[in-house]
């Protein structure tokens, strides 16, 4: 939906996944690189699943602390929000190597906190646009138009996807586990 229904998004462009070693992240690799992605860098807390990562498609892999390499990338996923986005923002709006190139930043969930102390020199650095995708900002319409092609990928095995069912009475159970796998609901 980022990529497709909130942006004009360009083959050839350069995206950075914030939060890449979660379910979604990991999803996005794929589906960045799919819709034709020059460039996919993934950013994460777990360096351990950093090579699953590249095998997903990702052609680097870096900390929230390295974000600044990241700095001429076109677009931003951000799956964490929070002070780890923050952190990043300021640092790769720095570097960027010409500031008056446009980079969308799109907040899309918010592991780490509701709410990012965006720095106001932020917003004067360079030329940022932050906008949010889900329920709300996409009409229910474009999800549906969305999902046949995204269900043929998965289908087709096209998307290296990872869930596991789980009985709803397991559910306590299965949250603490921290496999990085999409939890299935099975009533």
């Amino acid at each position: 939906m980022a990529l497709r229904r909130r942006i004009d998004f360009r083959e050839g462009g350069r995206v950075l996944i914030l939060g890449a070693t979660g379910s979604a992240g990991s999803m996005a690799i794929q589906i960045a690189k799919r819709f034709g992605a020059a460039q996919v860098i993934a950013a994460g807390r777990d360096t351990t699943r950093f090579k699953a990562l590249e095998a997903l498609g990702a052609d680097r892999t870096i900390t929230f602390d390295e974000a600044a390499v990241a700095a001429d990338v076109d677009v931003v996923l951000d799956f964490v929000w929070g002070g780890p986005a923050a952190g990043a923002m300021l640092p790769m709006l720095t570097a960027r190597a010409d500031r008056s190139a446009p980079l969308t930043w799109i907040q899309i969930g918010s592991m780490a906190g509701a709410t990012a102390p965006v720095p106001s020199a932020a917003l004067r650095a360079a030329r940022l646009q932050i906008l949010g995708s889900g329920i709300g900002s996409v009409p229910s319409r474009d999800f549906v138009a969305e999902l046949p092609e995204l269900a043929a990928a998965v289908a087709e095995g096209a998307l290296d996807v990872r869930a596991r069912a789980v009985p709803l009475a397991g559910i306590a159970q299965a949250w603490t586990e921290q496999t990085g796998e999409r939890l299935v609901l099975v009533p």
